[in-house]
């Protein structure tokens, strides 16, 4: 029989308030794939413990007392460190979100939205995909092409596993909050999903979301 301990993501914690760290690093620790390698308060304190315990990724609150986080993120890409980072924060996620992602993060999390969302956040930047809300993605489309556009649209196969299983769901009639149970996932993780599908198959809107799903569903029945 086999005795291996099933990997677990390594992640550091760098948030200048100490209770918040302890609460995070609980919440990490309680998941079967995640665990809490470390701890940070400050900007210097981050970037040394990203050298010494190489994190398979990190979480960064934007406010450190004096600091910037997403400084953090800055040195570490410039330094070429692979640490996946997702971003804690309380500020409005319009303004700092797309703020987050150009300074190398693939994640942002509101605090408020942290008990139910930060696992699978985690869990969905460390494969390789971004973890933003429809509103934030959108924001990031206008900045970089200067107004409203979408995605070039591919089709369902273009989707993840998961994205692809939500996407059926939708075409079933299920809301975001009856798919959430149904997954386990909490509803903003499936509003989060959501977004990622409508980008990826150039839906315009979240009516037309749902008659596609619906026609490959039936399709496929």
């Amino acid at each position: 029989m086999s005795t291996d301990v099933p990997t677990r993501a390594r992640v550091l914690v760098v948030d200048d308030h100490a209770i918040v760290r302890h609460g995070l690093t609980a919440l990490l620790n309680a998941e079967p794939d995640l665990m809490c390698c470390g701890e940070a308060a400050t900007v210097a304190e981050a970037l040394d413990a990203l050298e010494r315990l190489q994190p398979d990724a990190a979480i960064v609150d934007i406010t450190l007392k004096d600091e910037n986080g997403l400084d953090v993120i800055r040195e570490a890409r410039a330094r070429q460190v692979t640490c996946k980072f997702l971003v804690l924060s309380m500020h409005d996620e319009l303004t700092h979100g797309p703020k987050a992602v150009r300074a190398g993060a693939q994640g942002y999390v509101m605090k408020e939205h942290a008990d139910e969302d930060i696992a699978e956040a985690l869990r969905t930047i460390l494969r390789q995909e971004l973890y933003l809300s429809e509103a934030v993605q959108d924001q990031l489309l206008r900045d970089v092409v200067g107004g409203p556009t979408d995605a070039t649209p591919g089709g369902p196969e273009s989707l993840t596993d998961r994205e692809r299983e939500i996407f059926r769901l939708v075409g079933q009639g299920l809301t975001s909050k009856r798919i959430a149970e149904q997954l386990g996932l909490s509803a903003r993780t499936v509003e989060v999903h959501r977004a990622h599908i409508k980008r990826k198959l150039g839906c315009a809107d979240a009516a037309q979301l749902v008659r596609e799903a619906v026609r490959w569903v039936e399709n496929k029945a």
